[in-house]
C-alpha cells in the first residue's frame, strides 16, 4: 500500500454511532412527530413549525376567486387605519383572525381584543373606535386579476373603554 493510499483510507473512516446516541436521535424524532401531529389534529396555525400553516397547503386555480380579511379602524383622531394584524401592531396575528372569521361574525364582541391589544401596545397612538372586519375578494380569469377587489363588511364593533 503506498502512502496516497494510506492518506485515503484513514479519511474515509467510519465512525459509529454509539447506543446513547441512537436513543437520543430516536427521542427526537419521535418528540418532533408528535408536536407535528398534536398540530395537525388541532389544526391550527398557532403551533407553527409544528402544525399545518394552511395558507400555503393550496394553490390557486387560474379562474378562481381569492379572498383577503383584514381589519378595519377608525380612531379617535378620525382617522379610518387597516389594523396591523401582527403581534407588535394588535397582538393579533391575521391567521388568527382568519381562523375565527365565522366566530367574529356571530359575535363581533370579539373585535374587542384588537382595540384592547392595540391600546395595550401603543398607549401613545390614536386609539380604535370603531373595527370592521372586511373580506376584500380579487377575481382571477386565467390566472390574471379580473377588476380591482370588492369589499365586504363582516362584521362591526364599537369598542368599549
Amino acid at each position: 500500500m503506498t502512502l496516497s493510499q494510506e492518506g485515503r483510507q484513514d479519511q474515509h473512516e467510519v465512525v459509529r454511532l454509539g447506543p446513547r446516541g441512537k436513543v437520543l436521535r430516536v427521542v427526537v424524532a419521535v418528540v418532533g412527530i408528535g408536536l407535528l401531529i398534536n398540530g395537525s389534529v388541532r389544526a391550527s396555525d398557532d403551533a407553527w413549525p409544528f402544525g399545518p400553516m394552511s395558507q400555503y397547503a393550496m394553490s390557486v386555480p387560474d379562474d378562481a376567486k381569492i379572498d383577503y380579511t383584514r381589519v378595519s379602524a377608525v380612531t379617535d383622531a378620525g382617522t379610518t387605519v387597516d389594523v396591523p394584524l401582527n403581534i407588535e401592531g394588535a397582538g393579533v396575528a391575521r391567521a388568527e383572525i382568519e381562523a375565527r372569521t365565522g366566530e367574529i361574525v356571530a359575535n363581533p364582541s370579539l373585535l374587542q381584543q384588537v382595540a384592547d391589544g392595540w391600546a395595550r401596545k401603543h398607549p401613545d397612538k390614536p386609539q380604535y373606535v370603531k373595527l370592521e372586519l372586511i373580506r376584500d375578494t380579487t377575481q382571477l380569469v386565467k390566472g390574471r386579476v379580473e377588476g380591482p377587489p370588492t369589499s365586504q363588511v363582516l362584521a362591526t364593533w364599537e369598542v368599549r373603554k
